[in-house]
């Protein structure tokens, strides 16, 4: 009965809440990494270096770290739904305002703007859905609004190099008709999430009575939520040993992530002399692969309780599968590559979520959440500016390939250190 009730409800879940969460992941995504197509036409038009454009690209994150903790205050002051249409409608707003820039000033401004509305989305998320998550569908639930990041740039990505190829529509600039034309989305998801989204599961009209109590009584968040002070304990995280290390994969998993993310449409068209629309149909490959292959780790890591060799095994491989992409050139059996290292890179994300929101207690989750994103967010700020220094400096993407390698073998020597951590700490209790 047990088992029934929660795949009743895992299922609900997913249809009702993850899927049109991802949608505001997703769009999130485009907004924030587009820049990584503009930059085939705007740093000509800007006069921007590369170094210059790495800085635009990861000064994002400065507005994304500085929102992360007043972010998720709002969201606990004001609930869920009023939150996420007020942060959605401000993001909306400063990535249309992208298409009206002439200095590289506007464009750093602007993109800080763009990082401080968005910065406590994911945050938000992974708190949101952590009350609604059974522990079976714990990392496919919290997985997939993710996925929507890898999913991001297999529609984005063609569809961004579409945008750049028209001849000056409305006008203006194929980046300038791309920043605006991907912006909007934003603006109209504002206005959803204002009418469809219930605060609480005590909320949700769509579960019966008796899926609500089971919710209140199995899910991990819900259960724990109501034992103590919401307040007593919540800068317990900053003193866990285990929360530290959680903090630093995740700057390893966005390390690589957006080091791929902003700088593959420049690597392939650079590498291959494609057009931007060819380029963005070769750069979706990989993060198709990705998406898929989060899924299936998730799915996997769900099925077997183990969380941390879900990331560690595919961060080494996705490393490795990048710099023989690098090494192998143009052709197929770069290609191959590229799409292994981009599936493997992109999946690392599937397993992490299940971990902090198991094993922080939930008055220390909130400011948990928070440290563990402004970590990982300082590896959008200094990855993307790095690779574009190392690349300026030495002329090739080899050694900006070999730091995504490096990262991604740090990232598994941490994995191993949390995971002998964690069994340390199961046996002790």
């Amino acid at each position: 009965m047990a088992d029934r009730m929660e795949e009743s409800i895992g299922r609900k879940v997913l249809l009702r809440l993850v899927l049109p969460c991802g949608l505001f992941t997703l769009m999130g995504s485009i907004d924030r990494t587009n820049v990584g197509f503009a930059a085939l036409q705007m740093n000509a038009d800007l006069g921007l270096s590369g170094t210059q454009y790495g800085f635009g690209a990861g000064v994002l994150f400065v507005g994304y770290v500085l929102a992360k903790y007043p972010s998720v205050l709002l969201y606990e002051t004001i609930g869920f739904r009023r939150w996420l249409a007020l942060i959605t409608l401000a993001w909306g707003l400063a990535a249309c305002s992208l298409s009206l820039i002439s200095s590289q000033g506007q464009l750093y401004m602007l993109r800080v703007l763009i990082g401080f509305a968005e910065g406590g989305l994911s945050s938000g998320l992974m708190l949101y859905l952590g009350h609604w998550a059974p522990e079976r569908w714990r990392a496919l639930i919290l997985a997939l609004p993710i996925m929507s990041i890898n999913i991001a740039q297999v529609v984005g990505g063609p569809v961004s190099g579409m945008l750049l190829d028209m001849h000056n529509p409305l006008g203006i600039a194929g980046w300038r008709f791309m920043f605006l034309i991907e912006a909007l989305p934003a603006l109209l998801l504002a206005v959803f999430a204002w009418f469809y989204y219930p605060d609480t599961p005590r909320e949700a009209k769509w579960l019966n009575d008796s899926e609500r109590q089971w919710l209140l009584g199995n899910v991990h968040a819900e259960v724990r939520k109501g034992k103590g002070s919401s307040r007593e304990g919540r800068w317990d995280a900053l003193k866990s040993p285990a929360g530290w290390l959680c903090a630093l994969i995740w700057f390893c998993i966005l390390a690589s992530n957006y080091g791929v993310m902003f700088w593959l449409p420049t690597i392939v068209k650079g590498m291959s002399g494609l057009s931007s629309t060819q380029t963005g149909f070769i750069v979706a490959l990989p993060n198709a692969a990705s998406a898929l292959g989060l899924l299936l780790n998730a799915r996997h890591s769900d099925k077997t309780g183990e969380r941390f060799l879900h990331i560690a095994v595919p961060a080494v491989i996705g490393g490795f599968g990048l710099i023989a992409a690098y090494l192998l050139g143009p052709g197929l059996p770069g290609l191959a590559m590229l799409v292994l290292g981009g599936a493997c890179t992109g999946c690392t994300v599937a397993a992490f979520w299940a971990i902090p929101t198991r094993i922080l207690s939930p008055a220390a989750m909130a400011m948990g959440v928070v440290m563990i994103n402004m970590l990982g967010s300082f590896a959008g700020a200094v990855i993307p500016p790095a690779m574009g220094f190392l690349k300026e400096h030495y002329g090739s993407f080899l050694l900006p390939t070999l730091l995504l390698t490096g990262i991604g073998v740090l990232n598994a020597l941490l994995c191993l250190a949390a995971r002998r951590q964690a069994q340390g700490e199961l046996q002790r209790g």
